[in-house]
């Protein structure tokens, strides 16, 4: 599928409403997801049986000219595979038309894009980790949704209703004012609409194409360094020399006792049991669900903290300089990775990228990953070889400045801003990815003297890092994608 661009002046920009439907609405809900799931699985088995038969052939040394020919695995070419098999199917047959249409279409587009997503990560154009070949989904585990995008799509005039395709009227748990003024006065137009099943609610979320007009920062000429933590959450630093400290709330942590007393009333139930084909009862159903509340209790404050945080800084700064980190790497070490997930290190980066692009036009500057901001003396510029995580206060063993740990990586990272604006820095400017290392090049922090630069306002001067050389090496070519 192509990717939607918005007009000029226009962002799109996604609205989500927390549904309250009936026992009908609610099993015509689960019964478009479903038919979602099961167009998906008949779009993988479609495809990947004619790899199976073509090896089947090869292996009876087949050739290669009366081999069964590859099924394409383009949107048309599966909607058109679909609607010539619904009729004979007897999986589709019975009870295809009782859904609509867009949920055949949301399963189809979504095993496409999946089919495209293995093939670029084959053949080595996607970045990140190799991906497999689709597979089945499986009922029990998989997400419940599906995405309208043509027929009647409106919010209400009353501003408590939704409309959908077949799926009629429904209540909302919260009112779509906001939405609905937009709608009305022409600045927004809705593109698509998407239900699904999360954190036990039904979430209606509508894709719309907004007209924003970007708004002034309330300081433009001043920068500000951001370091993520775990025992605070962040330090902040502007380049006028104040320092601003935000508590980690530790929602996870705060709520572990209550989910503990959940946990063992749910282990006390009698759950399900897929060996022995045993249902749960009703007893660990409704445990289950009281366990549930607290994992959705806090995700949602965790998301109002981190959207209060960003959306304040966006607004405030018009330079804000952050880490490149490495969240997924962190996440492997067992003993801070509980801390790590419920601050949120990723979700702030993606936050601050949007808000400062969209909103304000702010330029957002992405620090080198290998950047030693907590290493490096905020006075003298000099670099420490190793800084265990257990020392929280940096002594300076060339000035001798005794500073905060994270305070100094702040003032080092608000110096960056400097580099941003004249190209000499590690930092890149707006729109501008983080050079990371290649692979086979070294992680070693390289002790040197950093080029000092006067600020106003601080004793001995702000540093600036050097632009380090990184190692290039050829990549690889790739093998032609083949199935196996």
């Amino acid at each position: 599928m192509k990717k939607f661009r918005p007009r000029p002046g226009c962002v799109v920009q996604a609205f989500r409403f927390a549904l309250d439907p009936n026992a009908v609405q609610e099993a015509a809900l689960r019964s478009h997801c479903g038919a979602a799931r099961a167009a998906y699985n008949w779009a993988v088995g479609w495809v990947e049986a004619s790899w199976w038969q073509r090896r089947a052939e090869e292996s009876y040394a087949v050739p290669d000219a009366e081999l069964t020919e590859w099924r394409p695995w383009s949107l048309p070419s599966l909607r058109k595979a679909f609607n010539e098999a619904k009729h004979t199917d007897p999986r589709f047959s019975a009870w295809w038309e009782e859904n609509s249409k867009e949920a055949y279409s949301t399963g189809l587009a979504n095993a496409s894009a999946a089919f495209d997503n293995y093939a670029k990560s084959k053949n080595g154009k996607r970045r990140g980790r190799r991906m497999g070949a689709p597979r089945f989904k499986s009922k029990r585990k998989a997400r419940l949704s599906c995405r309208f995008t043509t027929g009647t799509i409106r919010v209400d005039t009353d501003g408590r209703h939704v409309t959908l395709p077949r799926l009629g009227t429904l209540r909302t748990h919260e009112p779509t004012a906001g939405l609905l003024a937009r709608v009305q006065a022409g600045t927004a137009r809705i593109l698509s609409a998407t239900v699904r099943h999360e954190r036990g609610r039904w979430i209606v979320s509508f894709q719309a194409e907004v007209k924003r007009d970007l708004e002034r920062v309330v300081r433009p000429d001043v920068a500000v360094g951001i370091d993520l933590g775990v025992k605070t959450l962040a330090v902040m630093a502007d380049s006028s020399g104040e320092i601003y400290t935000v508590p980690n709330p530790g929602h996870y942590d705060r709520a572990r006792k209550q989910l503990r007393c959940a946990s063992r009333v749910v282990s006390r139930r009698q759950g399900p049991d897929r060996r022995t084909e045993r249902k749960p009862s009703r007893r660990w159903e409704k445990a289950n669900a009281q366990r549930n509340k607290v994992h959705y209790r806090v995700a949602h404050l965790r998301e109002d903290a981190l959207h209060k945080l960003t959306t304040s800084v966006a607004a405030e700064y018009g330079t804000i300089v952050v880490e490149d980190l490495n969240v997924a790497g962190m996440l492997r070490n067992r003993r801070v990775a509980r801390q790590i997930a419920d601050a949120g290190f990723g979700e702030i980066r993606r936050q601050l990228t949007y808000k400062t692009r969209q909103r304000h036009a702010t330029r957002l500057v992405v620090a080198d990953r290998w950047y030693p901001s907590s290493k490096t003396c905020s006075g003298c510029g000099a670099v420490k070889a190793k800084l265990p995580l257990h020392i929280r206060t940096y002594e300076c063993d060339a000035c001798g400045l005794v500073i905060d740990r994270d305070d100094n990586a702040a003032h080092n990272l608000v110096a960056l801003a400097a580099a941003a604006v004249t190209g000499t820095g590690v930092a890149g400017d707006q729109d501008t990815p983080a050079v990371s290392k290649p692979r086979g090049a070294d992680q070693k922090t390289r002790v040197t003297r950093l080029p000092r630069k006067v600020e106003a306002g601080r004793a001995g001067g702000a540093t600036l890092p050097h632009q380090r050389q990184e190692e290039t090496r050829d990549r690889p070519q790739t093998e032609p994608l083949t199935p196996w």
